[in-house]
């Protein structure tokens, strides 16, 4: 028996259980701004839904992104914390692959999108074929950047009239837990595609006025 827990927070809090390759449970916090204080707390949980104990996990899974540089570091930090600290081994995935996955299982379009917020009035998102294999990206655009196709995944309201929205609007981390073998290798650096926003300060200015100098 193999309990693989999955663990995204490219977007909100996701934590997801399964056990050998079958999803089994779920904890999702809807709230993009509070991983740190509930990841932890929600893998507790989800473990204690399941019947089992943290020490009873023999893989993690975790979302490597696109996403905002502060939440999905959380998560990334993580799971890596708990893999090298219990010696099992940990897997990433793109987390939009995960979203395109739920759709292909379900029957998805033959050529779709998978997009989530990227704030500053921007999208994360990917291009995939109908079995849910990724053809482009990820990247990040404006909104009326995406190709003209069906979309899946966390998409704003604001920005959901310009495009064909369809398929699951958000991401499950009983299926990234379950089917992360069945998905591309994201390797070892997370998707941030963008810079962090705090960045280290360059040498301070003084605020004294400057002498001139007389010759």
């Amino acid at each position: 028996m193999t309990w693989t827990l999955g663990i995204d927070t490219s977007h909100a809090v996701a934590v997801g259980l399964a056990r050998d390759g079958r999803p089994v449970a779920r904890v999702v916090v809807d709230d993009t701004r509070a991983h740190a204080e509930e990841l932890m707390p929600s893998i507790l949980r989800a473990c204690a839904d399941a019947g089992i104990a943290l020490t009873d996990i023999d893989e993690f899974a975790v979302g490597m992104g696109p996403g905002p540089f502060t939440g999905l570091r959380v998560g990334v930090a993580t799971a890596w914390t708990l893999a090298h600290t219990a010696g099992r081994p940990v897997h990433g995935v793109c987390s939009l692959d995960v979203v395109a996955r739920q759709w292909a299982d379900l029957g998805a379009p033959d050529d779709f999108l998978v997009a989530a917020d990227a704030r500053r009035k921007e999208l994360y998102w990917a291009r995939y074929s109908a079995d849910g294999v990724r053809v482009d990206g990820p990247r990040v655009t404006a909104p009326d950047e995406l190709p003209a196709l069906p979309v899946a995944g966390a998409v704003p309201e604001a920005y959901r009239a310009g495009l064909d929205v369809q398929g699951p609007d958000a991401l499950d981390p009983a299926v990234l837990a379950a089917r992360w073998a069945d998905l591309a290798p994201a390797g070892d650096e997370p998707f941030y595609l963008r810079p962090a926003d705090a960045t280290v300060p360059g040498r301070p200015k003084s605020a004294l006025p400057r002498l001139r100098v007389r010759r």
